[in-house]
């Protein structure tokens, strides 16, 4: 047998180009048909300006991960949010997490939403985003469950997973009284946490589980392999993301892509990292919030063109202008509470709440 250059070029191309398949996954172009805003103004709102000169203050590069995760919990813990937080523990089939519930006088404790978290699961908690359940605890009277899963560089990205899971399959039967079967389950989450909720979408799903009631994507992260134009396209808008995903942008996609298969143990595109790269039929009653300024903007409008296009009742809802999760500035952004009032009149239609 004789070898030639040619032959082995041939042969490490078709190795290359697998494995940029393998880790990139199926091309995600065919679902980036255009979704017409639905919340559109011509420029931001002064209040907006506001929160991306606090963000640009906030969010360097170069911040350490523990004065991150501090900064983040700051949020939760310097003001009264009229609510109470209940600490609980998650165990089930050997997976114990610890939790927070935020509940309100007269809440329904049969009625539950479980909350996760985003914060590009390195940071975050559910004290951190108590600004968001304690609007939905406010505005729905149920029971908001929010898990502390477990994040990285301590654990594998996996361990989110792993949480997320037993979460939901501890509060199908557990509510803030003790056991107790739910009369109505939410899944909720923003950013990574949105990644998990809608991961757990598609997993209750495939186990022939109870669904979700409703679920509720929050700027949520649906690709791993981060292939969507707006990542760069609105890099500049994106205040909140830019100093995150800024370093990242500097790498060659396919030397990232790399990397990022050997941090997360399995490859970008892989269904629990990527919900996108699922089969998305047969899915709950779903919310999908995102801005047209962010970075994960063409995450939510694939994940929504796809699933539509498989015949799940899944909506998106988008605003000009506004943050990567806008909705934790509820004290800031008055496009935060109109966010909630669609999730509220959403939520109300799926018979949440009543």
């Amino acid at each position: 047998m004789i070898v030639t250059t040619t032959s082995i070029a041939a042969a490490t191309g078709g190795a290359y180009a697998l494995t940029r398949r393998y880790l990139r996954g199926a091309s995600l172009n065919r679902w980036d048909s255009e979704i017409p805003t639905t919340f559109d103004t011509p420029e931001p709102s002064k209040e907006m300006l506001g929160v991306n000169a606090y963000l640009a203050s906030q969010f360097t590069v170069g911040e350490t991960l523990s004065a991150k995760r501090e900064r983040f919990n700051k949020t939760g813990l310097n003001r009264d949010f009229g609510c109470t937080f209940k600490n609980d523990t998650v165990e089930f089939d050997g997976v114990s997490v610890e939790g927070e519930w935020t509940l309100v006088e007269g809440a329904n404790p049969d009625q539950r939403i479980l909350y996760l978290h985003g914060g590009a699961f390195t940071v975050g908690s559910p004290v951190s985003h108590r600004p968001v359940t304690s609007n939905l605890a406010k505005r729905m009277g149920c029971a908001v469950f929010a898990p502390d899963y477990r994040l990285m560089p301590e654990h594998a990205r996996t361990a989110s997973i792993e949480d997320s899971k037993a979460s939901y399959r501890w509060i199908l039967d557990n509510g803030p009284q003790g056991p107790a079967e739910a009369g109505k389950i939410v899944v909720a989450g923003d950013s990574a946490g949105g990644n998990l909720t809608l991961m757990l979408s598609n997993w209750t799903r495939d186990m022939g589980l109870r669904k979700p009631d409703a679920v509720i994507g929050i700027s949520p992260a649906t690709d791993g392999a981060a292939t969507g134009p707006s990542v760069r396209s609105n890099f500049e808008t994106d205040v909140m993301l830019k100093p995150l995903i800024g370093p990242m942008l500097k790498v060659p996609h396919d030397l990232l892509l790399l990397g990022m298969w050997r941090r997360l143990g399995m490859p970008p595109s892989a269904k629990p990292i990527s919900p996108v790269h699922d089969r998305l039929h047969d899915l709950p009653p779903t919310l999908i919030h995102v801005s047209t300024a962010e970075m994960l903007y063409d995450d939510a409008k694939r994940y929504v063109n796809k699933a539509q296009a498989a015949g799940s009742p899944v909506e998106l809802q988008s605003w000009s202008h506004m943050c990567h999760v806008w909705h934790i500035f509820d004290e800031m952004l008055p496009e935060a509470h109109h966010a909630f009032d669609e999730i509220t009149k959403f939520l109300e239609a799926q018979g949440v709440g009543q």
